[in-house]
This record gives C-alpha cells, sequence and structure tokens, in this order.
C-alpha cells in the first residue's frame, strides 16, 4: 500500500487471524480491511461474529495468532503503549468504578491520562451536561443509559484521536440509543475517528461504511446505501393467522430461496422460475393457510445480511461436497 493510503487510514488490518484454545473455533479469519480518518465505521454483526475479539486487538487487550493491525500508522503490538495514549476505548459492559461517583469517575480517568477534566471539558460538554444533576451519584446507582453516556465521557476525557465502541447501546432504551448515535455523529463531525459494533441492524444507518460480519469474517463491506443497491434480489413480505405455520411450510416450499421472520411478518426470496408471489400464495392455501397475505417490499439490511449469510451457506456446503467427492 502506498504512503498516502496509509497516511488516509485510522486503522489497518491485514489477513487478522485469531482462534481460541478451548474450542480451537476461529473468532477472526484472515480478516482484511481499513477505516479512514474522521470516518464513523460499524462493525455489524450477532453475537459470537468476533466484533469484541477484534476490537480487542485493536486496543491492544489480545494478541491475535496472526495478521497485522495498526492504529494511527502504529503497529498494535510493537507500538502498543503509544496506541493507548492515543485511544478511547468503551467495552460492551460497563466497566466503570461503581463505588465512585459520577465525578470521581471523570477525575479518575482524567487523572490516569496525565490530564485533568477542566482541559478536556470541551470534549464531553454536551454529554457531561445531562450527567450534570447526578454528579455526586454513585456510578452504580445511574440508568443503563446515563452509565452509558459516563462510560463515553470517561472514553474522550483524554482527547484520543481514535475511538473504539463495544456495542454501547446493548441493553438501553430506544431514546438513549438514538441519543447516543447522535453523540457519535457529532464526535465525528468533530474529526474523531470512531469504529463502533453493535448487533441491531437498524443502527447501520448511522455509520459512514459498515462490515457485516459473521463467524469471524467479513461477508461485506460499504456504505448502507451502497449495500441496499447491491441486494437486487426481491423481496416479499408474508403475513397470516399462522405465522409459525406459515413459515416452516414457507422453508418446505419448492420455490423459496430463503425465507426468515421478521416481527410479525415473513420476508420471503423466491427462486426466479417459481412462480413469484401469486404461486406461492397457492401453495399455502393448498396447505391449509386462509387468508394470506404477500406483498413486495423494499429490502433492509437485515434482508441484505440474510441473503449474504445464505450465499456463504451454499458456497460452505458446495465445498464441503467438493471435498468429499475427492475422497
Amino acid at each position: 500500500m502506498s504512503a498516502t493510503a496509509q497516511s488516509d487510514s485510522a486503522v489497518r488490518v491485514e489477513g487478522l487471524c485469531k482462534s481460541y484454545v478451548k474450542d480451537g473455533s476461529p473468532a477472526l479469519s484472515d480478516l482484511s480491511f481499513e477505516v479512514g480518518k474522521g470516518e464513523l465505521f460499524g462493525l455489524i454483526g450477532p453475537d459470537g461474529a468476533g466484533k469484541t475479539t477484534l476490537i480487542r486487538i485493536l486496543t491492544t487487550l489480545l494478541l491475535a495468532d496472526r495478521g497485522t493491525a495498526s492504529v494511527q500508522g502504529l503497529d498494535v503490538v510493537k507500538d502498543f503503549r503509544s496506541i493507548r495514549r492515543l485511544v478511547g476505548y468503551m467495552p460492551g459492559r460497563f466497566s466503570l468504578y461503581q463505588d465512585l461517583s459520577v465525578a470521581e469517575n471523570l477525575a479518575f480517568f482524567a487523572t490516569v491520562f496525565g490530564t485533568t477534566v477542566e482541559a478536556n471539558y470541551h470534549l464531553v460538554a454536551d454529554i457531561y451536561q445531562q450527567l450534570e444533576p447526578f454528579r455526586d451519584r454513585l456510578a452504580g446507582k445511574l440508568s443503563g443509559g446515563m452509565k452509558q453516556k459516563l462510560a463515553l465521557c470517561c472514553a474522550l476525557i483524554h482527547a484520543p484521536s481514535v475511538l473504539f465502541l463495544d456495542e454501547p447501546t446493548t441493553g438501553v432504551d430506544p431514546v438513549s440509543r438514538k441519543d447516543f448515535w447522535g453523540m457519535l455523529g457529532r464526535l465525528r463531525d468533530s474529526g474523531i475517528t470512531i469504529l463502533v459494533s453493535t448487533p441491531y441492524m437498524d443502527e447501520a444507518a448511522r455509520c459512514d461504511r459498515i462490515a457485516l460480519l459473521q463467524h469471524g469474517k467479513i461477508i461485506a463491506m460499504d456504505s448502507l446505501a451502497a449495500m441496499l443497491a447491491s441486494h437486487a434480489t426481491e423481496t416479499f413480505a408474508v403475513r397470516g393467522e399462522r405465522p409459525f405455520a406459515i413459515l416452516q411450510d414457507l422453508r418446505a416450499y419448492p420455490g423459496t430461496r430463503y425465507c426468515f421472520a421478521f416481527g410479525q411478518e415473513h420476508h420471503l426470496v423466491l427462486h426466479h422460475d417459481a412462480g413469484g408471489p401469486a404461486a406461492a400464495s397457492a401453495y399455502l392455501r393448498e396447505r391449509g393457510h386462509g387468508e394470506v397475505g404477500i406483498r413486495r417490499i423494499e429490502p433492509n439490511i437485515e434482508d441484505v445480511f440474510i441473503g449474504l449469510m445464505h450465499e456463504q451457506s451454499k458456497e460452505l456446503r458446495g465445498q464441503a461436497a467438493s471435498e468429499l467427492g475427492h475422497e
């Protein structure tokens, strides 16, 4: 990679692999990507996809088995002390001192990094103003949303250039989630690079780019708009009186490419030669389903993710069959 490309990257990962000895399964498998300076980059995926492992490697808390990673041009192994001074890290589990007050926690973290709350108050002012009425309350007594705001303040108080957030909105109410992402947008606008992981697909819309992770691999990476545009698959929403039975029957239908539950409905993708929604509706009627509504919808990020997982599973099954055929 050219020097110019490197200078534009805040985070760079090449061929990163990590397995845990307990079961030997790969937590990360040959991961490679870059995050540009000033970018709000999202790692989207279910539990066990490898998000936390990746963030812990990038914040120098865990060693990879193979591959390289750098933050602001600094190697995560050789330059771990320098990296720890210039990044902010907010782990998934609330990890502040619960027997210290809000104000005491913030002052403590500022002191650890050799600064003061007063020197960098402008970085956390918008967030801390919401905490000000509770400044003397013990951190352990705060609500979930307030705990996340305090953790973000403590991660920012030393003026980091890169911020790593591991599932910061898990277990937080919808209003607090919205407020939190508004704060991240303002931090990005101030020039801070943010890498955030989340299991919530709807939060992808808040990121400049996203990487979809599954089983330690990136199965897609782009802006949300580009991913949706590339997903040209015709998608239908199906609703009826016996949703579970409908889901089972649709999955057994020969014309179904894949189908999954989505709230009170099911999202359905058919094979091109399946006869369309009319044939699927007739099939359901034959199996005793009365009033079943099938309508075409615009696919969302969940549809993209499920579609990519389906294609990945097909490839793996094909590889396994090919290997068995050569034995």
